[in-house]
Order: structure tokens, then sequence, then C-alpha cells
């Protein structure tokens, strides 16, 4: 039965990635981005099923979206890391939890933006311009999402 919680927890999570990175694409692709679903990679440190929830939903969102494959790859490798990496520092600030998915993304994606889309700025802009989305997304609206869920919701996870 746990396993079953498990994948279902997961399932859930990338589902709600997927949705409201397809509703909310024209502000999650490129290189300036706030991707909002990313907020979502506040959750491990509710579950550890929000990693691989995060992972293949970010991996289905990019498909959804039209990325190309470095983007589908990559792009959702540094969605895994920092799910890991948020999972790993669950026990302590919620703040310092959104470290990884912001470092993670604003050190690879730009990378994918330069080399598989062919992106004319250079990489530090870029490092900035998605790291200053991701803290938007991750920083802000994480934060702010794990204070609602721990004060109402904790039970579910």
């Amino acid at each position: 039965m746990k396993d079953l919680s498990f994948v279902t927890k997961a399932a859930m999570i990338a589902a709600c990635y997927v949705v409201l990175t397809v509703v909310f694409a024209p502000f999650g692709f490129g290189e300036v981005q706030v991707r909002i679903s990313e907020m979502l990679a506040i959750l491990p440190i509710f579950t550890p099923a929000a990693i691989p929830g995060l992972f293949v939903g970010c991996i289905m969102g990019n498909i959804l979206g039209g990325g190309v494959i470095l983007d589908v790859v990559f792009g959702s490798i540094a969605t895994l890391i920092g799910a890991a990496g948020t999972y790993m520092l669950r026990k302590g600030n919620t703040v310092v939890a959104t470290i990884p998915p912001i470092v993670a993304n604003a050190v690879i994606v730009p990378f994918v933006l330069k080399y598989a889309y062919g992106s004319p700025l250079p990489i530090p802009f870029m490092m900035l311009t998605v790291g200053i989305g991701e803290v938007i997304s991750c920083g802000v609206l994480g934060t702010l999402l794990a204070k609602i869920l721990k004060s109402r919701l904790s039970d579910i996870f």
C-alpha cells in the first residue's frame, strides 16, 4: 500500500507540473523565463515522491511545450538535481531548500538555450535571467506554497 501511495503522489505531482507548464508556457520557455511549475520544486520537503514526480512532469512538460530533445533531457535533469537537493535540505529552512533548483536551473538551462536553440545571448547573461526567473518561481512562489502546505495540508504528505 505504501508503494501505491508513493506512485500516486508522484503521478499527481507530475500531472500538476505538466498542467502548470502548459498553461503558463508563454512565461516558461526562452532566455527570460519564469516557469510557474517550478514552484513545485519545493514539494520534496514534504515527500520523496516529489523527486520522480517533478522529473517526469518536467520531461512531459518540455515535450508538450515543444522542447527539443536536448531540452527535454538536460532541462529535466536540472529539475531532478534541484528536487534531490531540496529533499536533502528538507529539515532546514524552507528558503534554503529552494536553492538547489534555483542553482541547477540557472547553471544548466542557459547551456541548453545556447546549444539546443542557438540563442545568441551570452551564457552568463542567461544564467542571470534564468536564475532570476527561478528565484521568482522557486524562491518566492515555492516558499509561499510551502507555507500554505505546512499550515493546512501537511497531513496529506
